[in-house]
């Protein structure tokens, strides 16, 4: 269904416009005309720049915040009960989640790339927008976290349409067109969603069948290719795209793709972590499956510099190193936790905030295995984000599980910890997917750091037009 066709009408009121995703899709929606505002329930750095561009933002969810809209939109984290929801169900507005608008959207492009995958998307989704950029192609890009050139949304044109496919309540299957759909891995997560590991994977599977052409991750054993698709790897010999000559230099890694086994071309990462090998065969599989050239592939991955809070530095407080990163899930951890140990020399400091307490309980085990072994833990309160409280998926639980760690509920007390603790040549890393983000630059700003200014991306809503020329 065409975006026209899905929304009667012209004002958009976004529950929950704030978040990364439904705060894309607000921009998006403005620069095709539309008249966009929302809620959300505290002031964060997206309702700024969304302030910024002209859309209106309500702090608190007050019923009255939708009268006169024609179509709310509202994010996954909102409860069934919200008043906002509720009074515009009562008034008989048509109400559609953020996934349904986003498969809308979707509709009104030449072609669709897709991203999916357990571990990622992000990158993986802004490595594809840059070789689109660098190819001249008209495109826009719905990146799930805000890339360091793109941030998190960027319109040229209705050629080529990038975006995540989170798999979440199985939303990546509301796509009713995919070109390209990408899997990139395949792990336990958002299990309170499936029956078991078995339907997780049936879904990503189904997300991958179901498009025109499919890129999957020929190393990862929990998944098994369909029949449509072309493969990439780095163990596996027999894949389509192949990373070998792997060289590594602060941990920041070049290679050379093969083709079908021949030499395709050399790529050098900008970006720190072995795992963006994996992103960038993904994105250079894909582009080469829409017959972009070699040149655009290799300079649009090297302009990559990286998404905010993936292993981002975020300043340095007496000779320490701070650092954030999204990792919130126990594979994504131990990933990041190797990456900071080989990084650094000195001492390593983690602190890590669960993110809701379905997955906390769900993968307990996973959480105190890859945690046990950090000698400086502490474990911040839960970001519960949709979810009531859960004692046993608490982040208490977790403290207590691993009998290692101290257990923090404020800024105040991760300032007296650091004060006492923190020395030159350490590394501080902060961990999670909720607001440990902000909690961390405050508390730099408390400790008189000298602090990294935080990144703003060029793309957005004005980002239209020709494309950037950007050189390594």
């Amino acid at each position: 269904m065409s975006l026209k066709a899905f929304l009667k009408g012209k004002k958009v009121h976004f529950i929950g416009i704030g978040g990364i995703s439904m705060s894309a899709l607000a921009k998006y929606l403005k620069s095709e005309g539309y008249a966009v505002g929302g809620s959300d329930i505290a002031v964060n750095e997206e309702i700024s720049l969304l302030e910024e561009a002209g859309i209106p933002v309500r702090i608190g969810h007050d019923p009255s915040a939708v009268a006169g809209a024609d179509a709310v939109v509202y994010t996954d984290a909102v409860p069934a009960d919200d008043p906002e929801l509720a009074e515009a169900r009562e008034r008989g507005i048509p109400c559609y989640s953020r996934m349904q608008l986003l498969a809308a959207v979707a509709e009104g492009f030449t072609s669709v790339i897709a991203v999916a995958g357990s571990h990622g998307k992000t990158s993986a989704t802004a490595m594809c927008a840059h070789i689109l950029l660098q190819s001249g192609a008209r495109f826009t890009a719905h990146i799930g976290g805000r890339d360091a050139l793109l941030d998190n949304f960027y319109a040229s044109g209705k050629e080529f349409f990038v975006t995540e496919a989170c798999e979440y309540r199985k939303n990546l299957l509301a796509f009713e067109r995919v070109t390209a759909a990408v899997w990139l891995n395949c792990d336990k997560d958002h299990m309170e969603c499936y029956r078991d590991f078995d339907e997780l994977r049936d879904t990503f599977s189904r997300f991958a069948a179901r498009a025109a052409r499919s890129f999957v991750n020929f190393d990862d054993a929990n998944i098994r290719p369909p029949e449509n698709a072309l493969t990439f790897g780095v163990s596996a010999q027999n894949c389509d795209y192949r990373a070998v000559s792997l060289r590594e230099s602060g941990e920041r890694y070049a290679f050379t793709v093969l083709e079908r086994g021949e030499k395709l071309c050399r790529i050098r990462l900008r970006v720190p972590g072995a795992f963006h090998v994996y992103n960038a065969l993904a994105a250079t599989a894909v582009m080469r499956g829409f017959g972009v050239d070699i040149k655009s592939i290799v300079r649009g991955i090297a302009s990559f510099t990286g998404v905010r809070r993936r292993f981002e530095k975020i300043g340095k407080y007496g000779g320490a190193e701070f650092f954030c990163d999204y990792a919130h899930h126990p594979a994504e951890i131990a990933k990041v936790l190797e990456l900071a140990r080989r990084r650094g020399s000195g001492r390593l400091f983690v602190v890590f905030q669960p993110h809701t307490y379905s997955r906390t309980r769900f993968l307990m085990d996973d959480f105190v295995k890859v945690l046990s072994g950090v000698e400086n833990l502490i474990i911040f309160k839960t970001y519960a984000a949709r979810e009531p409280f859960d004692r046993a998926g608490s982040a208490y639980a977790l403290h207590e599980r691993t009998g290692n760690s101290l257990y923090a509920e404020s800024v105040r007390e991760l300032e007296a910890y650091m004060k006492k603790s923190v020395r030159g040549g350490d590394t501080v890393l902060f961990l999670g997917a909720g607001d440990i983000y902000y909690h961390a630059r405050r508390l730099l700003q408390k400790l008189g750091g000298r602090p990294v200014p935080g990144r703003k991306g060029r793309g957005g809503q004005n980002s239209t037009g020709s494309p950037l020329d950007v050189k390594e």
